[in-house]
């Protein structure tokens, strides 16, 4: 069964929110939000549309809704999922209930197009269910981003219980110091604001009018920025990388929280629903799509309210085999899964 899913305007939201289709919620409660840009993915997996889902990721855009639906998803290293056109960070994924069908999934996902110049050598992997081993496996654990929102109580102490899990099982667990600067983050910011401006200048002003009003009021942050400033914010994305890079080298896999925060209103944009502080919410996930490395979402627990929490399992680049069999692991050790939302 094929399910097609929608997403909000542009892609550039962390939400269910579109100018085009009414509101797309959370379900395991209506009255939250599933997160995005890949949100009917997320809801479409968590709802048992069907088995197999796809999302695309260029800062969070897979893991976060697949935190936030209690579903699996993966963000493959960079070029292992041809997409076109290719672009820098920009990746496809699979966003599943399980870990097998994600690795099931891969397997048709990861074969070669040659339309997309970026994409990495094909590959025979081995998809077929991936087994880990966890006895002396070297694990980070960040539980601070250093930057953006702070994490919420509860969510820190689902992923620390997470980690132990994982370090009773044999791996060697060490904290991970914050990497990601805010002058990354806001490079990013004014980089992604003036190529979405470059896409909406060109529209009538009936046309701007149908946008959806936070994304033109982001975007319109780009109309006047100087050469200069655009090429500084593109600059970040390779100090991020070497930044991340040089940060998670000690480790086969890092931990950390996918967002700061569960899941939030329906209704609202983002977290912070401030179009001025757009990407406090996605200091875990972004660094991982300019580093190329593999990182998944996997459901690590529920708060008190019943909501999902994101763990994040990030591997070394073109390790994606390895972060699979790792979540896999995890899967096997988490306990009984919450019965799914009935719809």
């Amino acid at each position: 069964m094929v399910v097609l899913a929608r997403m909000t305007d542009y892609g550039m939201l962390s939400s269910g929110l579109s100018s085009f289709h009414p509101l797309t919620r959370n379900p395991w409660d209506l009255s939250k939000n599933p997160g995005g840009s890949s949100a009917g993915a997320g809801a479409a997996a968590a709802a048992g549309y069907g088995p197999l889902h796809v999302g695309t990721d260029i800062g969070g855009s897979i893991r976060l809704p697949a935190g936030w639906c209690g579903v699996f998803g993966l963000k493959p290293s960079f070029g292992r999922v041809p997409v076109h056109p290719p672009y820098w960070g920009r990746v496809a994924g699979p966003m599943t209930r399980t870990v097998a069908d994600a690795a099931l999934a891969m397997r048709e996902l990861s074969r070669p197009d040659a339309r997309d110049g970026m994409s990495l050598p094909p590959a025979d992997l081995d998809w077929a269910a991936p087994q880990c081993d966890l006895r002396g496996v070297r694990v980070g654990l960040q539980l601070d981003a250093g930057i953006g929102m702070a994490v919420l109580a509860e969510v820190r102490a689902c992923i620390e219980a997470a980690a132990r899990l994982l370090e009773s099982a044999g791996a060697i667990v060490a904290p991970v110091a914050p990497f990601l600067t805010r002058a990354m983050l806001d490079g990013l910011d004014i980089f992604w604001r003036q190529r979405a401006w470059a896409d909406i200048a060109p529209l009538s002003d009936d046309e701007r009018g149908r946008i959806l009003p936070y994304i033109l009021r982001w975007a319109e942050g780009g109309r006047d920025l100087s050469g200069a400033a655009v090429y500084g914010g593109l600059s970040q994305m390779a100090i991020i990388r070497d930044a991340t890079l040089a940060a998670t080298a000690p480790y086969d896999l890092v931990l950390s929280p996918v967002s700061p925060v569960p899941a939030y209103p329906a209704e609202l944009a983002s977290p912070t629903n401030d179009p001025e502080r757009p990407f406090e919410h996605i200091c875990f996930t972004v660094p991982y799509n300019f580093s190329e490395q593999p990182a998944a979402s996997i459901n690590a627990g529920y708060t008190e309210a019943g909501l999902p929490i994101g763990l994040q399992m990030a591997g070394r680049r073109f390790d994606d085999i390895g972060v699979l069999a790792a979540a896999a692991a995890f899967e096997a050790m988490r306990g009984v899964q919450r019965p799914w939302p009935a719809y």
